[in-house]
């Protein structure tokens, strides 16, 4: 250990490197290399999800030793990695799906960040990659939204799709975890999710192969649910159905990569807005808690679009089964289904496959019914800055 002496004099210890602790994550360090050459924006019509990146990412690495590095801001590019990365060979990847809206302002706002940067927190802690200060993430991930923010469609229905993602850059074949990774944020201008305009999804109830079961990963955001899942859907669209309805057992948990709820006619002409609980196969979605919020919020605290005032609904985090989901249907409760998400925002249902036949639900002008159209229409004012509800809405500065 060197001596080192101060400017009194007093004889001070220099840390040794063996001593000196991992950097963490810093935005104020952020470099930034603009391209010299930007794309074309393509026209809002022509935005299909996730098939146009813009013209910058945010890259950061840690390594066991340095810690975190110089984050980067520069043009959008391919990288360069061991073949045998962590990432490639035991799936330690992480992402997140977040959106971009270019507010009546003109600042581009996010929609509860926090949210994600907590979710995310979760999966890289569940599949044990290196931590990191998701409030220095943020800073970074707005950062690169306003450099971006020529991007942004102002398009009902459009926004700029976010994807912040950590990979294990491990380069061994030990089965281990990753003590090294890459941070990184790319972003793509889109449009509707689903190509099918106003009309409903369909959806082939599934029982056969399970998205997640108790003890595993479903609650976290992990590339490798996703996969998994591919094979059936291929099966599905084979049968005419859009998505597959996750089960487990006889137990609804999710529809595609979306939160799954349903409107029921109550006795006392209320209504109930159920949806699973979260027990560990349920990802906790962002815009899934945002409908719970809301529409338990409708009438007492605000008054959600289009439905009255005397209209209650009573929201609760329930099992859903397909037994009561078809008695539901049989007895004309079954009002409303529909799916939810970053990318989808909210996705009316119109049919399930379930046992040979379709539960056909009712139809509604527009495709989504009364409450999902309540829900969309005021989630989306909220995203793009024409509603102020709590702080939802997050400006880039």
């Amino acid at each position: 250990m060197a001596v080192i002496q101060n400017a009194n004099g007093a004889l001070n210890s220099a840390p040794s490197a063996t001593s000196m602790q991992p950097a963490e994550l810093d935005a104020s360090k952020v470099v930034i290399t603009l391209a010299k050459e930007l794309k074309p924006v393509p026209p809002a019509t022509e935005l299909k999800f996730g098939q146009v990146m813009t013209d910058h990412m945010m890259v950061v690495s840690y390594d066991p030793v340095n810690g975190w590095s110089t984050p980067e801001i520069k043009p959008y590019g391919p990288f360069s990695l061991d073949p045998a990365s962590s990432c490639f060979q035991y799936a330690t990847n992480v992402f997140e799906g977040m959106k971009a809206y270019m507010g009546p302002d003109g600042k581009p706002r996010l929609f509860r960040p926090n949210k994600n940067m907590d979710r995310m927190a979760r999966s890289v802690d569940r599949v044990a990659l290196p931590p990191f200060d998701t409030n220095e993430l943020l800073k970074l991930i707005k950062r690169l939204v306003a450099i971006e923010q020529r991007w942004i469609p102002t398009q009902k229905g459009h926004s700029l799709y976010i994807r912040p993602t950590i990979i294990g850059t491990r380069s061994s074949l030990g089965v281990t975890a990753s003590d090294s990774a890459m941070l990184y944020v790319i972003c793509s201008p889109t449009g509707p999710y689903f190509r099918t305009g106003p009309r409903p999804i369909s959806l082939l109830a599934v029982g056969e192969n399970v998205r997640a079961w108790p003890g595993g990963t479903g609650e976290y955001k992990l590339a490798l649910n996703y996969a998994p899942t591919f094979k059936p859907q291929q099966y599905a669209a084979k049968l005419g159905y859009e998505q597959c309805l996750w089960l487990l057992g006889e137990k609804i948990t999710e529809a595609g990569s979306m939160n799954f709820f349903v409107v029921i006619q109550r006795d006392d002409g209320d209504l109930d807005v159920f949806t699973p609980p979260l027990d560990g196969t349920i990802l906790p979605g962002v815009t899934r808690d945002s409908i719970l919020a809301l529409a338990a919020a409708h009438p007492s605290r605000m008054l959600l679009p289009n439905l009255p005032s005397s209209l209650r609904l009573h929201v609760a985090e329930r099992e859903l089964t397909m037994s009561e989901f078809s008695a539901w249907a049989e007895e004309g409760r079954l009002l409303e289904a529909f799916g939810a998400g970053t990318a989808a925002v909210v996705a009316a249902v119109g049919r399930v496959g379930y046992q040979g036949k379709d539960i056909v639900l009712p139809t509604h002008e527009g495709g989504l019914g009364p409450v999902g159209r309540a829900l969309y229409e005021r989630i989306t004012e909220i995203q793009e800055g024409k509603y102020q509800w709590e702080d939802w809405s997050v400006i880039c500065e």
